[in-house]
């Protein structure tokens, strides 16, 4: 047999492995789905539904479970921070519902790379290759969306904060963001709005990014939403449009602490090497002591050093 024809066996191997195994995810995942459905009623935190399919951790158990309860029918949604498709928190949502939606990030050749990952001719995803920040949010990234929004996610391990903030007001039904335990419970802090900013180059530890689930709650009321709850791992929020009240939509969903909300034990933080150091906490807080944020409390917005707002 000539190596031609071995390489292309080879091809053909893969990409009946992939479709196999999207099509066994989506039926595994569908199943798990269907009966934690059957619960829903009784859940008293959104981590009772947490089901891991496409996303990272279980966020599509959660989002299911939001969209179930506020009755959405064929959700539309806009996602800012997905890689390649691969894990994000609405591929499920399209493979399942094949609605509206747009996926951005900065990644070349992302149309290319996503259609690789999901049927682009089952239904209608706009596809952005485009950095966000807070001054081309609206004019250049939302004008492209055509149709009323179900669901905005972000996370682009930066300045989400500032994105956020020139965001209209209730642009969704549901809202989620990637918020930044190490910064704690009690403090409404935010690292400033750095042009071009990268979390992995401005800073070794992989840690000096976002802002605290205290300054997201703050913005996110003035943005008309309300916190619903957390995932499991600690990282992520959900919100929902204060239309939507919450004891009639969520009546058995326990309030949020804001202390048990960021009471993580993941680890990501790298050493100069660019290995993983396995830090947390005070240890993890201390590797940026030197760099800014703004203390949200103050309203001048003036930087001050996390030694010095955390008394390291």
């Amino acid at each position: 047999m000539n190596n031609f024809l071995i390489k292309n066996i080879m091809n053909l191997i893969k990409i009946f492995t992939k479709k196999t195994m999207k099509k066994l995810y989506l039926m595994l995942g569908d199943t798990l789905i269907s009966d934690s459905r059957k619960r829903y009623d009784d859940y008293k935190t959104l981590e009772e539904a947490e089901i891991r399919i496409f996303s990272q951790n279980g966020e599509d158990g959660i989002i299911d479970y939001l969209i179930k309860k506020l009755e959405i029918k064929k959700p539309n949604f806009v996602e800012i921070g997905v890689g390649d498709y691969t894990e994000s928190n609405t591929r499920y949502l399209y493979e399942t519902y094949y609605g509206k939606g747009l996926i951005v990030d900065l990644i070349s050749n992302l149309k290319d790379k996503v259609s690789k990952n999901v049927s682009l001719w089952k239904g209608n995803l706009q596809i952005l290759e485009k950095g966000v920040n807070s001054k081309n949010i609206e004019e250049e990234i939302l004008n492209e969306v055509d149709f009323p929004i179900d669901i905005f996610s972000i996370d682009i391990d930066g300045v989400d904060y500032w994105v956020i903030k020139n965001i209209k007001p209730k642009i969704s039904k549901i809202f989620i963001l990637e918020f930044n335990p190490i910064f704690g419970a009690e403090k409404k802090v935010t690292i400033p709005n750095i042009d071009n900013f990268s979390r992995t180059e401005h800073h070794y530890s992989n840690l000096y990014f976002g802002a605290s689930l205290n300054a997201y709650i703050k913005l996110l009321e003035e943005k008309g939403f309300y916190l619903l709850g957390v995932n499991r791992l600690r990282n992520n929020a959900f919100f929902v449009n204060n239309n939507f009240k919450k004891e009639i939509y969520f009546k058995n969903i326990k309030d949020i602490n804001v202390s048990g909300a960021t009471d993580y034990n993941f680890s990501e933080s790298r050493d100069k090497s660019g290995n993983l150091s396995f830090l947390k906490k005070e240890k993890a807080l201390s590797q940026i002591k030197e760099c800014d944020l703004i203390d949200l409390s103050n309203k001048k917005n003036e930087k001050i050093k996390v030694k010095d707002l955390y008394n390291i």
